[in-house]
């Protein structure tokens, strides 16, 4: 039981610290929103104001706003720590290297995707999104998004020791979220036609299952990798 409370303790106080940092740096909260918002703004100027065309089309210009967006964040997500030596004091430390990394990763959700899926009905409304579609974006969004951060904190593990990773984790990354943009965007376009999209979303939540035990133990394995 004394053990279990120090594993929560430990990952409690590297998720605050994340959080603390990200809210310090406000960037690192403001420009994922602002880079959101402004693809969704983008495309009914480029495509035209037809609410129809944007309903659409809606689906997928949320989500590849979304993906692009949580990708912002990902090189940061274990290099500052690298640059001043807690990555390695985190290596070092008795507890297991995924339990941090579990924390670290659950931080950047909270500072990127949560603030978007809590925004997204306003965004929505841009692209003249349908309520039952939008209840659907909702929920594939809130699923989704933690996905994303999960599998994107791999790519960041691997590319951690590079001077420049970006765009190699973008090439690492971009592959791996397509199942997660063709069952979200499908859930989001099956409800828009008011049917039922109970089995788009249970294979997201088996995705995020499966992310949330292996994602950790993957990371951890690319950071040990990437350092030594």
């Amino acid at each position: 039981m004394a053990q279990n409370h120090s594993y929560w303790r430990v990952w409690a106080s590297v998720y605050k610290k994340d959080v603390r940092l990200a809210f310090r740096q406000r960037s690192d909260i403001i420009n994922p929103l602002l880079f959101f918002l402004i693809v969704i703004t983008l495309f009914p100027l480029g495509i035209g104001p037809e609410p129809n065309l944007l309903a659409r089309m809606a689906p997928g210009i949320i989500w590849v706003a979304a993906l692009l967006a949580t990708m912002l964040g990902l090189d940061k997500l274990f290099r500052d720590d690298y640059l001043d030596g807690t990555l390695e004091q985190l290596m070092l430390s008795p507890f297991p290297l995924s339990l941090s990394v579990s924390a670290k990763v659950a931080a950047h959700w909270t500072v990127t995707g949560l603030p978007m899926v809590i925004l997204a009905p306003l965004f929505a409304l841009l692209m003249n999104l349908q309520s039952q579609a939008l209840n659907a974006m909702m929920l594939t969004l809130l699923i989704g998004t933690p996905l994303l951060s999960l599998i994107g904190a791999i790519g960041a593990g691997l590319t951690v020791g590079l001077q420049k990773g970006g765009v190699l984790l973008s090439l690492l990354v971009l592959p791996l979220y397509i199942p997660v943009l063709i069952f979200a965007t499908s859930a989001i376009d099956t409800a828009s036609m008011s049917l039922a999209y109970g089995g788009q979303l249970a294979i997201l939540g088996a995705f995020l299952a499966v992310a949330i035990v292996l994602a950790p133990i993957a990371v951890s394995s690319a950071l040990k990798v990437s350092i030594n």
